[in-house]
């Protein structure tokens, strides 16, 4: 994408060189534009800093702060448009053209969408690069999240030793021991989630894939669900350290579930998904980035 849109300019003055004499000259415009990058520019940037909020788990970014300042620099954004907000080398505007009033219609639009997120809905076109709904400090909807308030009584699932809380409520195991003496004790299969915190098509499964009813009654009832996040920076105890064949000794969480995914997998992207036995022997996967959710639940079933 990076390349693309550094290369698409200059793609196409070559190929159509009349072009360049149709552009006006440098100037007031030529400001707009960078003002307006620049404004994307922060809120994509926040994704990074989201990423690295997760992984470390610093707790600064919740849902609804990440959304608030999506929402304020895309008003100021729409605001500059129309010519509300100047800087320091704008130009005077005289009047508004279409091509502003309709960015500024976007722009706008675009915050009308994301305040519903304010408030707990899902905004799924989004999901992938929005923290996840588990961060969500409250919802109309109590029932949607698990930790809707975090000084209220709401609480979410009992965990024990070995377990983590992931997408919609789902108790999940961190480890494939653990994992495997549930799934022996129950007699269900295991289900294993290779995903990442900072994994935006993993999100997207989770947001339009998991959500349908089916396969989120099938992932609670049926299975027990092994989640590997391979990019968590939570430090292990020595005692639980992997030293590689290489020498290498892996001391975090992520790195150890990478080595896991890559050396018991096969595997090294998110998200991936297989289903084991009872005794860790891969029966079906790997599957991968998938939205079609009737050959989810073939996966899931067959």
């Amino acid at each position: 994408a990076f390349s693309t849109a550094f290369a698409l300019p200059f793609t196409l003055f070559a190929f159509f060189p009349s072009l360049l004499q149709k552009l006006p000259k440098s100037g007031g415009w030529l400001n707009s534009v960078k003002v307006v990058l620049g404004f994307i520019e922060v809120a994509l940037g926040l994704k990074f800093l989201s990423v690295a909020d997760q992984t470390y788990h610093w707790g600064l970014l919740d849902r609804e702060v990440y959304l608030a300042i999506w929402i304020v620099v895309y008003s100021l954004m729409g605001m500059y448009l129309l010519g509300k907000l100047r800087f320091k080398n704008d130009s005077p505007m005289e009047y508004l053209s279409v091509k502003r009033l309709l960015l500024a219609v976007a722009s706008f639009a675009f915050v009308v969408y994301l305040i519903p997120g304010m408030w707990g809905a899902p905004l799924k076109a989004l999901s992938g690069y929005l923290p996840p709904m588990e961060t969500q400090d409250f919802v109309i909807d109590p029932s949607a999240v698990s930790h809707v308030n975090k000084d209220a009584s709401v609480a979410g699932p009992a965990l024990s030793e070995g377990q983590i809380e992931i997408a919609h409520n789902l108790v999940a195991y961190d480890n494939i021991e653990a994992a495997k003496a549930e799934a022996k004790r129950t007699g269900k299969r295991i289900f294993v989630d290779i995903t990442g915190h900072g994994c935006v098509n993993c999100r997207e499964m989770e947001a339009r894939v998991w959500s349908d009813s089916r396969v989120l009654a099938s992932l609670r009832e049926d299975f027990v669900i092994l989640a590997l996040y391979v990019d968590d920076k939570t430090k292990l105890p020595e005692s639980e350290w992997i030293t590689t064949d290489s020498g290498k000794q892996l001391k975090d969480v992520g790195r150890v579930n990478s080595y896991i995914a890559l050396t018991k997998f096969g595997v090294n992207s998110q998200p991936n998904y297989f289903i084991l036995d009872e005794d860790a022997q891969i029966l079906k996967g790997p599957r991968s980035y998938d939205l079609d959710v009737e050959e989810y639940l073939n996966f899931l079933s067959e």
